[in-house]
């Protein structure tokens, strides 16, 4: 076809990725043909195109944009009538989604520098670790044996997660110097404030700690200390939903209260959207324990930005993570990040969004994350997938495809700190994914699902590669708590085993060490653009560059060996090994090489 238009090369798009408002963008398309070319530019939600004529340029066209108002956009191209989209020659012109995405965003769109080039390490703090004994409520369960199975169901065949076993906040604090030898920049804490439940998203009092975990000046002390040694905090923000057991809902009738669910004259109940008072109420995919907030309660949402956010800051924090905030309003997000950047010009403000967050459409309404008021960054699941699904397929093209639509889809301030997580609270541990020979399903007989020795070396071994490829790939890599010391399990609550302090895989937990000197040692990791070389054959690589050095990653899932040719010596930075022009990579194997 005589036709060509990559929006990842520079020789087509002046601008790689999406483009601020101030920005001037130059669009050239490549044919011999001669005749006329047009540009159909599409706002997102109009589907009349603004059509720009584009000018004769040596070997094709070219248009130059400038002045487009903040938005999402297609765009496609009408060659001497014929259109051409995303994958081909198109027929179907009125379908703009066929077109290439282009996201112009405000100039002032500004992410924390603080988290690029760094580590995330992500803690469900009743399992990492404890320091001294610890009390639970009534109706809670104490683990004594710290590193016994989590329980799913109790006897009676109730889940209720109301199990603990005792971390807290001076266990996190024992464990600042083996955070810090691992590299770990950030702590992603999940939910620490009084609730019920272990996991906590069952929210009993923003403003409070729980007492399990330890108290409001344990926590300071924590913070102050993982600051000095160059490590910040960010917490999870659950507010979506409350627990039924809370000083807002107050069902159970265990706080002093007048809780939304005791009368209709608390002054939560306009939080709440109850269809037969009081026992009929919207709750959180059904649960009864998670009474959904109105998506439209301004009194909440001051609650929570005058509020809770404020005492999150004073306490130490320096972002906040943000549990289904498709669930959120676009007006609240907003809202939630400046409160946090009136209070702290570096405030980080982080999403769980699973899919493309840069075009994503939630209960019928197209969000608007990255144009410049909302999400600094998002868990980037989409990522996650790229890499398991390399892996286990070892095609690499399936990797490949993700990495081009986030580059080009998302803003470089958000690429450059998107969370790049393998394992979380909420799926199986990457060990167990990439390892198992069968995949369980049934939450009942996860707990009988350990790896074998065979698949857990092979977890291991391809858990490698995943967390090179997350370290060294655009974004800041994210490690689940015990990833690094060889942790497995299914779903929840087998992911959320108790660290095993002791008992380590030193061997993975090394790995990662290295991994993390090389992301501190070499600034190509923090801003540095990133291009894929090479995508078949079990093979995958890419460099990462900016104006001071280079650095290529090659990771090989293919059978047997691969000669690569370079015009110049290299070395690798895991071995420091040196190579002159030509470098064999077999199965299973990652290099991150230097010139």
């Amino acid at each position: 076809m005589n036709f060509y238009f990559n929006p990842l090369d520079n020789a087509c798009k002046s601008v790689i990725g999406a483009v601020s408002k101030s920005q001037k963008l130059d669009i050239y398309v490549k044919t011999t043909e001669e005749g006329y070319c047009n540009l159909l530019l599409y706002r997102d939600g109009d589907f009349t195109d603004i059509s720009y004529p584009m000018q004769n340029a040596s070997g094709g066209f070219f248009v130059s944009l400038s002045g487009l108002d903040v938005g999402l956009y297609y765009y496609k191209f009408s060659l001497n009538g014929r259109i051409f989209g995303k994958n081909s020659e198109l027929l179907a012109e009125e379908n703009c989604f066929d077109g290439f995405q282009l996201i112009i965003y405000s100039n002032d769109y500004k992410t924390p520098e603080w988290l690029k080039g760094g580590i995330i390490y992500q803690i469900f703090p009743d399992r990492f670790a404890k320091s001294g004994d610890f009390t639970v409520g009534v109706g809670k369960v104490k683990q004594e044996n710290w590193g016994s199975d989590p329980i799913y169901r109790n006897n009676d065949g109730l889940v209720l997660n109301n199990e603990f076993f005792g971390g807290n906040f001076l266990g996190i604090y024992s464990k600042l110097d083996y955070l810090k030898s691992i590299g770990v920049t950030c702590v992603y804490l999940n939910p620490i404030n009084k609730a019920y439940s272990s996991h906590r998203y069952d929210t009993g009092d923003y403003l409070a700690v729980d007492d399990v975990l330890g108290t409001e000046e344990d926590l300071e002390k924590l913070i102050q200390k993982a600051n000095s040694l160059g490590i910040k905090f960010i917490f999870d923000g659950v507010y979506n939903h409350t627990g039924a057991d809370s000083v807002y809902f107050n069902k159970n009738g265990n706080y002093r209260a007048i809780g939304a669910y005791n009368s209709k004259n608390s002054p939560y109940f306009d939080w709440y959207s109850f269809k037969n008072f009081p026992d009929e109420y919207e709750s959180w995919w059904g649960f009864e324990t998670l009474p959904s907030i109105k998506k439209d309660s301004k009194e909440f949402q001051e609650f929570i930005c005058e509020k809770v956010i404020k005492k999150n800051i004073e306490l130490g924090f320096s972002g906040v993570r943000l549990d289904v905030v498709d669930e959120l309003t676009d007006e609240f997000v907003e809202s939630i990040r400046k409160s946090g950047r009136k209070k702290d010009s570096e405030f980080l403000v982080v999403g769980e969004v699973w899919e493309d967050a840069s075009n994503k459409i939630a209960y019928g309404v197209r969000r608007k994350y990255f144009l410049g008021s909302e999400l600094d960054s998002v868990m980037n699941y989409p990522l996650k997938d790229g890499i398991i699904c390399y892996l286990l397929s070892r095609e690499a093209k399936s990797l490949s495809r993700v990495c081009k639509e986030q580059i080009n889809n998302y803003p470089k301030p958000a690429l450059d700190v998107l969370m790049n997580s393998l394992s979380t609270h909420d799926t199986p541990r990457i060990i167990t994914v990439l390892g198992r020979d069968n995949v369980v399903t049934d939450k009942d007989q996860m707990k009988y699902e350990f790896l074998s020795k065979k698949e857990y070396k092979k977890g291991v071994e391809l858990t490698k590669l995943a967390y090179a490829l997350a370290f060294t790939l655009y974004g800041v890599p994210s490690v689940f708590y015990g990833d690094e010391a060889g942790v497995s399990g299914n779903l929840d609550p087998y992911n959320r085993r108790t660290f095993p302090w002791g008992k380590e895989d030193k061997n993975l937990q090394d790995f990662i060490k290295s991994l993390a000197k090389i992301r501190n040692e070499n600034s190509v990791f923090k801003t540095g653009d990133m291009k894929i070389l090479y995508d078949d054959n079990g093979v995958f690589i890419f460099e990462r560059c900016d104006k001071n050095s280079q650095v290529i990653t090659v990771v090989s899932r293919r059978i047997g060996g691969m000669e690569i040719s370079f015009d110049k010596p290299v070395y690798d930075l895991l071995t420091n090994k040196r190579y002159e022009n030509t470098v064999t990579i077999y199965e299973n194997e990652v290099l991150i090489l230097k010139s």
